[in-house]
């Protein structure tokens, strides 16, 4: 009934303009609704407020649910919920994050679950890291060993260097796009807080092209 009460709201607000813009954006490897992200998330607010969920338990069957709809803002709404159970969200979600990660996947998702889900779960349950994201760092999947490289972005002066190190080292060598890309942007993050260690980095390990001009932004 929650599922069914906010399809009609987005259903209303189609706009199959905007949707083929957005589909185009995204390669069309997506359909969309065509509801621009303000627009969403105006909706999804009143959603949460009018229905009180967030004030419940985290609810794994409403997020599996609308990651399975068609439409890619569900999925984006799916995103919206989670980061608003934040503080509700520990360890036990984490079999359930994997699997978002690696279903429909594309950066618009992947990067909002490895920096703030994943990467708050790794903060307060250390023993994740050698338990699961370790395996992901090698892992087959992509956009798990994306998220590997990129769960510490804001992490700050809290940063695991050697851990960040080992991950990019392991990537170092791919020639996929988006982790090359992901290297970059985990070093020149990394750099704000301690540029000399990147710049070392940088000059001492063979790394990509790209990866090189993405982390040395600020250094």
């Amino acid at each position: 009934m929650l599922l069914e009460r906010l399809v009609t709201e987005l259903e209303r607000n189609r706009n199959h303009e905007n949707a083929y813009h957005m589909e185009r954006y995204m390669k069309k490897r997506f359909p969309f609704l065509g509801i621009k992200t303000p627009e969403r998330r105006n909706i999804s607010n009143q959603f949460f407020k009018q229905t009180g969920i967030t004030k419940e338990p985290f609810n794994v069957n409403l997020v599996q649910a609308l990651w399975e709809r068609r439409e890619r803002e569900y999925q984006n709404i799916a995103l919206d919920y989670i980061e608003k159970m934040l503080p509700k969200v520990g360890k036990e979600q984490l079999e359930l994050l994997e699997k978002l990660i690696t279903t429909k996947s594309w950066w618009d998702t992947v990067d909002m679950l490895a920096q703030k889900p994943i990467g708050k779960i790794a903060m307060e349950s250390p023993e994740v890291i050698p338990e699961r994201i370790a395996q992901w760092a090698h892992h087959e999947n992509m956009w798990l060993r994306r998220t590997a490289i990129l769960f510490q972005l804001k992490y700050k002066d809290r940063t695991n260097e050697e851990l960040l190190y080992t991950y990019i080292k392991i990537n170092a060598s791919s020639t996929e796009f988006f982790i090359q890309k992901a290297i970059g942007w985990a070093l020149r993050e990394y750099s704000k807080t301690n540029p000399a260690s990147v710049r070392m980095f940088i000059q001492e390990n063979d790394l990509a092209k790209l990866s090189i001009r993405e982390g040395s932004k600020y250094i």
